[in-house]
C-alpha cells in the first residue's frame, strides 16, 4: 500500500513540475514596429524564434533583441514587409524573477529626506494622511464652550472666525469670510440686535458665473429707474453666456432678508460746530442703527470720504457723525447724509433678478426688483387685534397709526411696570414694584408740551418712570402720552426694460421703461388708488463734428416721464435736484426735457451747454440753462460752472443765479490761483406780491497759492470772503460776512521725520437788525437785535521723529476744534451671567435697579449686565483741544559699545502723556491751549501720563522697573458730571539666582479718587500702598512653582472715612508643555480687617467684591492639544467668605483650528 502510494505521489509532483516547465514557454503574434517589449524581467535567450506571416524566419540582421531587456528591434525594412510577426520565446521561472524582501513592503516608508521623523519601529505603521481643506488656503477657529456654576445657570458660548480662499477643482473657486460670536453688545454703542455682529460671506465662482451667500451687497447701475445699492443676508446667482456671434446673455436672480431700510438725513452745518450730529430716522426716530458702511455723505452737493485722515468719521451704533478738524463746518453747509438703517418692525424680504443681452450694436435689459415686509411676521412690535383694527382703519394715514401701549404683563426686578389708579374719575397709570399689583408694561411717546398727561419722573432707575400729571383749568401739563406709534408693513415693487442702441461710435440711443407698485400699508386697502405708477425715458448722443486735431463737438438730449404714483428705490436725480430747481411740494406728472452740446479737446480741455426744461402738470413748470467748462492754457487752468433758473410754480416764482469759477496758474514748483462763487436766489411770493422769506444770496471770493508738490512736501495758504444776504423787512440784504484764513501743509516727509501742519481760523460777523420799533424816549429806530461776533478756530499738527536709527523716537500730536458733547443718557440691561459687565447690588433695599447702584463685577459670575447708551438728545457746546506725546529712549544699539554707551544700553524708557479736553464753550476760537484748566466750564476731561523706566529689561538679572502713572476723567452724563482720578508709584524687581530661583518683589503706593455730583454717596479718595513679594522655583524650562504674599492698605479720606488693612497668602504653579499640555492653579488666602459698612459702593471698590474677615480664592486652568487641530480649554474657579457660601464656576471649551 506504501508502495502504491509513493508511486502517485511521485507521478502528481512530476506533472506539476512538467507543467510549471511548459507554462514558461510563450508565443506572442504582435504587430510590428520598431520596438517591441516582450517581457520587462527579461527572456530566456536558449529558446527564441521569429517567424513571419508564411512561417519562415527573417533575416537575422533585420533585427536586434535585447535578452536582459526583453525587447526587440526591427529594421525599418522588415516593418515595410511584413505587418505582424510571431515570437516564440522562453520566460524566466517567476522565483528567479520576483522581488524579495526582509520586511514587507507595506511597512516600508521612501525615502523623503525626512527620515529623522521615524522614532522607532513600534509606532503605529498607518499614517493619516488627510489634511482638513486640502487644496485650499484657510485660517482661522471655531470654539464652543459652556460655563456652569452653583451662582449662575449653565451658559453656552461660541465663536467661529474662517476665511477660505482657493480652488475646489479646475474650474470651481471659492471665497469666504464667516465670523460669528455671542457677545452682547457691541462696544461703544448701542445694539439693537445681536444679528448686527455676525459677518458671513461665501462665493462659489467660474470664468462666466457665481454664487453668493450670506452679508452680501446688491446693486444695480446698469438702470436709470432702479439703481440702488442694497447690503442684505441672503443667496445671489448670476451666470454669463457667451454666443458664437460674440454677443452675450447674462441672467441674475437673488432672495435675502433685507439688513437695512433707505433713508436720508438733512440739515444745515452749525458755525464752528465739528458734530458729533445725530442722524435722525424718516419718522423721527432717535434710536436707530446704522449699517455699517451704507452712508453716503454730500456737502453742498459734493461727496466726502470717511476715515481719520479724511473727512468724517462716524458711529454706526449711535447713530453720530463726527467731521475732522481738517474739514472745517460752517454755517453755510448743506449737509445730506443717505444711509441704511436697520428697521425691526417686520420681517422685510427682498427679490432681485434680471438679464442682459449685450451686442456690437444693441443692448438689452430686463429688471424685477420686490421688496415688501411680511405683514404676519412683526419682530418688535407685537401686535394685539385692537392695534391690527387700528392700522387697517388708517390707510396710508400715518397720524391715525396711534394705539393705547398698556399690555399686561408679570412682575419682574428688571422692568419697570405700572397699575392703574383712578384719580379725578381719570384711569391713570402709576409706577409699581409691588407683585401683587395688576400690572402692564406701558410705553410712553414725546407728544410735545401741553399735549400729554404725564413727565419724566425725577427718580435715578435705569428706565424712565414716568408720573401723571392732572390738568389745570382743562390745559394737560405733561408732554408724554401712553401711546405708540404703529408701524404698518409696506411693499415696494419696481421692474423695467432698458436698451441701448449704438449703430457705430458717434450714434447712441438709449431708452428705458419702468412701473412700480408702492403699498404704504398692507393690512388696509383703504388708499391704494395711487399705488401704481410708471415712468420713461428716452436718451440720445450724437457726434457732430470730429476734425483733424481731434476737436470734438457732441449733441444730446433726453426726456423723462415719471407719473406721479411712480417710486423709486432710491433718489432718480442728484443730492441737490429740489434746491436746484427750487422745489417746494412738487404735485403732478413730471416731465424732464434736456438738451445741448459739448464740446471737447484733449490739449484744450472743454465746455458744454445744457438747456433743461422741468414741468410738473399740476403746479410747476422751470427752465434752466446750464455751461460748465474745464479750460487748460499751458499753465493757466479755468473751471467754470454757471446756471440760472426762471420757474414758476402755484403761489412762487424764482430766479437763481449760480457761478463758480476756479482759476490756477502754475509755475515750476508753486502755484497761484483764485475762486468765485456766486448766488442769487430770489423767490417772489405770487399772491402777496413780495420776496420771500428763503430766497437768499451770497458772494465769495478766494485767494491761494502754495509751493512744493502736492504728493510730497507742500505749504498752501489761502483767504476767503464772502457775505452773504437774507430777507429782512422784506428786503434782500447783508446778514453776516466772514473771513477765513486757512493753511495746509506737509513740511517734512522723509524715513525719519514727517511734520504736517493745518489750520483754519474764521471770523463771522452779524449785521445789526434794525428794525421800526420807536425808543420810547428817541424817536430814532431801534436796533432790535445785533449778535456777536463768532470766532472758529481748527488746526491740526502732527510731528514724527527717530533718532540714532530708532534709539529716540519722538511722536507728537496737538489738534483744536469745536464742537458739541452729549450729555449721556445710559441704561444697564441684563445678559446671561458671565457675559455682562456689571452687577447690580440694592444698597436701598427698595426694589428698583436704580442707575448708582451697578457695579463693575469683580468675578465671572456675578457680570449680569451691560450697559448700553441711550439716544442723545441734549449737546452741548464745547471747545476741544487734544495734545498727545509720547517718548522712547531705546539705546539697546549700543549694547556692543564700551563705557558710558555701554551702561545706558542696559535701560529703557517710555514717556507717554495724551490730554484731550474738553470745555464749555463761549465763542473763544482762540484757546488752543489743551493744558489750560477750564475750571466749572470743564465738561469733559481725559488724562493719561505714564512714563515706564526699565533695567535689564527682559533679561531676569537685576530687572527692575519704576512707573509712574497719573490719570484724570470727566465725563457728562444725564446724571451729572463724573470725574475720576488715580495716581500711582509702582516699583517692581526681577532677579534669578542660582539657576531655578526667581525673585521678584512689587511695591506701589498712590491714591485714586471718583467725585460724583448728584451721587455723594459714591464719592471716595482712597490712599493706599500695597508691598508683594514673590519668590518662584523654576524646575524646569516647563514647570514653576511661587509663593506670594501681599499686604495692602485703603484709607477713605471722605464720607465714613473707611479702611482696609488687606493681606494675602498663596501659592501658585505652572507646567507648559507647548507640544501636549498647559496646566497652572493658584490658591489665595485673604485677611480683610475692614472698617466701615461693608454694604456700600466704597467697600465694594476697596474689598474687591470680597467680604470683611477671612477670604478664599482659588482657580485651576488646564489646556490640552488634542490634535493638530483641535485644543480643549477647562477652568475651574472658586471663593468662599465667612459669611458667604462656597461659589465655583467652571467653563469647557473646544476650539478647533482651520
Amino acid at each position: 500500500m506504501k508502495l502504491y502510494l509513493s508511486v502517485f505521489l511521485f507521478f502528481i509532483v512530476a506533472a506539476g513540475y512538467a507543467q510549471d516547465i511548459t507554462s514558461n514557454y510563450k508565443v506572442k503574434k504582435v504587430a510590428l514596429r520598431d520596438t517591441v517589449v516582450l517581457d520587462s524581467a527579461g527572456i530566456n535567450p536558449k529558446r527564441f524564434v521569429i517567424l513571419d506571416r508564411e512561417g519562415n524566419s527573417p533575416d537575422p540582421f533585420s533585427y536586434r533583441i535585447d535578452f536582459k531587456k526583453g525587447t526587440i528591434i526591427f529594421s525599418e525594412e522588415l516593418q515595410q514587409q511584413n505587418d505582424s510577426i510571431t515570437i516564440q520565446y522562453l520566460q524566466y521561472p517567476e522565483f528567479l524573477t520576483r522581488e524579495y524582501f526582509a520586511l514587507d513592503s507595506k511597512i516600508i516608508v521612501e525615502n523623503t529626506g525626512q527620515i529623522e521623523k521615524l522614532y522607532s519601529l513600534d509606532e503605529s505603521n498607518t499614517k493619516n494622511t488627510f489634511t482638513p481643506f486640502d487644496g485650499l488656503n484657510t485660517s482661522g477657529s471655531i470654539s464652543r464652550g459652556i460655563t456652569i456654576g452653583n451662582n449662575q445657570n449653565a451658559v453656552v458660548n461660541s465663536e467661529l472666525d474662517l476665511q477660505i480662499i482657493g480652488k475646489l477643482s479646475e474650474k470651481v473657486s471659492i471665497r469666504a469670510s464667516i465670523q460669528d460670536a455671542n457677545i452682547p453688545t457691541q462696544e461703544g454703542g448701542y445694539s439693537q440686535s445681536l444679528n448686527e455682529f455676525d459677518q458671513i460671506f461665501i462665493e462659489l465662482f467660474g470664468e462666466n458665473w457665481n454664487i453668493r451667500a450670506g452679508d452680501i451687497d446688491l446693486q444695480n447701475s446698469n438702470s436709470y429707474f432702479g439703481r440702488f445699492t442694497k447690503k442684505v443676508q441672503g443667496i445671489s446667482l448670476g451666470g454669463t453666456f457667451n454666443n458664437e456671434d460674440g454677443s452675450k446673455i447674462s441672467a441674475f436672480a437673488s432672495g435675502a432678508l433685507v439688513r437695512g431700510v433707505f433713508s436720508k438725513s438733512e440739515f444745515v452745518g452749525q458755525e464752528g460746530n465739528q458734530g458729533p450730529y445725530k442722524l435722525v430716522g424718516p419718522n423721527g426716530e432717535l434710536y436707530i442703527l446704522v449699517v455699517s458702511g451704507s452712508e453716503r455723505v454730500y456737502v453742498n452737493g459734493l461727496l466726502l470720504q470717511r476715515g481719520e485722515n479724511e473727512d468724517y468719521i462716524i458711529d454706526y451704533n449711535a447713530g453720530e457723525i463726527k467731521f475732522n478738524p481738517t474739514y472745517p463746518i460752517t454755517s453755510n453747509m448743506r449737509i445730506s447724509v443717505e444711509y441704511q438703517y436697520t428697521d425691526r418692525s417686520y420681517t422685510r424680504f427682498i427679490g432681485y433678478g434680471g438679464g442682459n443681452y449685450t451686442s456690437e450694436n444693441l443692448d438689452l435689459g430686463v429688471y424685477v426688483y420686490s421688496e415688501n415686509d411680511a405683514k404676519n411676521q412683526p419682530l418688535q412690535q407685537n401686535l394685539s387685534e385692537e392695534q391690527v383694527a387700528i392700522l387697517q382703519a388708517a390707510g396710508d394715514d400715518r397720524e391715525l397709526m396711534n394705539a393705547p401701549s398698556a399690555v399686561p404683563d408679570t412682575y419682574s426686578e428688571n422692568k419697570i411696570l405700572y397699575k392703574k389708579e383712578i384719580v379725578n374719575g381719570e384711569e391713570v397709570f402709576v409706577f409699581s414694584s409691588n407683585p401683587d399689583d395688576e400690572l402692564f408694561s406701558v410705553r410712553f411717546s414725546l407728544v410735545g408740551p401741553n399735549n400729554g398727561d404725564y413727565v419724566i419722573s425725577e427718580t435715578n432707575a435705569i428706565s424712565r418712570i414716568f408720573e401723571y400729571v392732572a390738568p389745570v383749568d382743562g390745559i394737560q401739563q405733561g408732554n408724554y402720552a401712553p401711546v405708540i406709534r404703529l408701524n404698518a408693513p409696506v411693499k415696494l415693487q419696481v421692474g423695467g426694460v432698458n436698451g441701448s442702441f449704438h449703430p457705430s461710435e458717434k450714434t447712441r440711443i438709449d431708452f428705458e421703461v419702468a412701473g412700480s407698485q408702492n403699498d404704504l400699508n398692507l393690512f388696509s386697502d383703504i388708499d391704494d388708488n395711487n399705488n401704481d405708477g410708471f415712468a420713461g425715458r428716452l436718451a440720445f448722443k450724437q457726434r457732430l463734428l470730429t476734425t483733424a486735431d481731434t476737436l470734438k463737438i457732441d449733441g444730446f438730449g433726453s426726456l423723462d416721464f415719471v407719473q406721479k404714483d411712480f417710486r423709486t428705490i432710491e433718489r432718480l436725480y442728484n443730492i441737490e435736484f429740489n434746491r436746484d430747481w427750487n422745489l417746494i411740494n412738487p404735485m403732478g406728472n413730471q416731465s424732464f426735457v434736456i438738451s445741448g452740446v459739448e464740446v471737447s479737446h484733449p490739449k484744450i480741455g472743454g465746455g458744454r451747454y445744457e438747456f433743461q426744461n422741468l414741468n410738473f402738470s399740476e403746479n410747476f413748470n422751470g427752465t434752466r440753462h446750464v455751461i460748465a467748462s474745464e479750460i487748460k492754457l499751458k499753465k493757466l487752468r479755468l473751471q467754470t460752472y454757471g446756471s440760472f433758473l426762471n420757474s414758476k410754480a402755484d403761489s412762487i416764482s424764482s430766479k437763481f443765479f449760480r457761478l463758480n469759477n476756479t482759476s490756477t496758474y502754475s509755475f515750476k514748483k508753486a502755484w497761484v490761483g483764485g475762486k468765485v462763487a456766486l448766488e442769487d436766489n430770489q423767490i417772489k411770493d405770487v399772491t402777496r406780491d413780495s420776496i420771500s422769506p428763503i430766497s437768499q444770496k451770497f458772494a465769495a471770493f478766494e485767494a491761494f497759492s502754495g509751493i512744493g508738490d502736492s504728493t510730497k512736501v507742500f505749504v498752501e495758504a489761502g483767504y476767503q470772503f464772502r457775505v452773504n444776504d437774507s430777507v429782512r423787512n422784506n428786503v434782500l440784504q447783508k446778514v453776516n460776512s466772514s473771513n477765513t484764513y486757512y493753511l495746509k501743509s506737509r513740511l517734512i516727509n522723509t524715513e525719519n521725520t514727517q511734520l504736517s501742519a493745518f489750520a483754519n481760523y474764521r471770523t463771522l460777523k452779524y449785521e445789526p437788525n434794525s428794525g421800526t420799533g420807536i425808543d420810547p424816549n428817541d424817536t430814532l429806530p431801534v436796533t432790535i437785535d445785533k449778535r456777536e461776533t463768532e470766532r472758529s478756530l481748527n488746526s491740526r499738527i502732527i510731528y514724527n521723529q527717530a533718532l540714532f536709527d530708532g534709539g529716540i523716537r519722538l511722536n507728537t500730536a496737538l489738534e483744536s476744534n469745536n464742537g458739541v458733547i452729549p450729555q449721556q443718557e445710559f441704561t444697564y440691561v441684563k445678559t446671561e451671567p458671565g457675559q455682562g459687565v456689571y452687577t447690580w447690588i440694592d444698597y436701598n433695599n427698595n426694589g428698583i435697579q436704580e442707575l448708582e447702584e451697578f457695579e463693575v463685577a469683580q468675578f465671572q459670575d456675578q457680570a449680569e449686565y451691560i450697559r448700553v447708551l441711550l439716544p442723545n438728545q441734549v449737546f452741548l457746546k464745547i471747545r476741544q483741544n487734544k495734545f498727545s506725546q509720547i517718548l522712547t529712549l531705546n539705546p539697546q544699539n549700543w549694547s556692543n559699545k564700551e563705557g558710558f554707551k555701554k551702561v545706558l544700553s542696559h535701560f529703557y524708557n517710555q514717556t507717554s502723556y495724551v490730554l484731550d479736553r474738553k470745555v464749555k464753550r463761549k465763542n473763544d476760537g482762540f484757546n488752543i491751549n489743551p493744558f489750560e484748566d477750564g475750571g466749572d466750564d470743564q465738561l469733559g476731561l481725559t488724562l493719561n501720563f505714564r512714563n515706564a523706566l526699565f533695567f535689564n529689561r527682559g533679561k531676569q538679572h537685576f530687572t527692575t522697573s519704576y512707573t509712574f502713572i497719573s490719570t484724570s476723567a470727566d465725563n457728562l452724563l444725564a446724571v451729572g458730571l463724573q470725574r475720576n482720578n488715580l495716581k500711582s508709584h509702582q516699583f517692581n524687581f526681577n532677579h534669578k539666582f542660582w539657576e531655578s530661583w526667581l525673585l521678584n518683589l512689587k511695591g506701589a503706593t498712590g491714591s485714586n479718587e471718583s467725585l460724583s455730583e448728584n451721587f455723594a454717596n459714591r464719592n471716595y479718595r482712597l490712599d493706599s500702598y500695597e508691598f508683594n513679594p514673590k519668590i518662584s522655583y523654576l524646575l524646569s524650562q516647563q514647570t514653576r512653582f511661587d509663593v506670594f504674599y501681599e499686604f495692602a492698605n485703603q484709607d477713605n479720606q471722605l464720607g465714613e472715612m473707611e479702611k482696609l488693612n488687606q493681606q494675602t497668602v498663596g501659592f501658585s504653579f505652572a507646567y507648559t508643555n507647548a507640544e501636549k499640555i498647559s496646566i497652572n492653579g493658584e490658591f489665595n488666602y485673604i485677611d480683610n480687617k475692614f472698617e466701615g459698612s461693608p454694604f456700600s459702593p466704597v467697600a465694594y471698590q476697596m474689598l474687591e467684591g470680597l467680604q470683611p474677615g477671612t477670604n478664599f480664592t482659588w482657580r485651576l486652568l488646564f489646556q490640552k492639544r488634542i490634535t493638530k487641530y483641535l485644543d480643549a480649554n477647562l477652568s475651574y474657579f472658586g471663593r468662599k467668605s465667612e459669611t458667604t457660601k462656597t461659589v465655583h464656576t467652571g467653563s469647557i471649551q473646544l476650539r478647533a483650528y482651520f
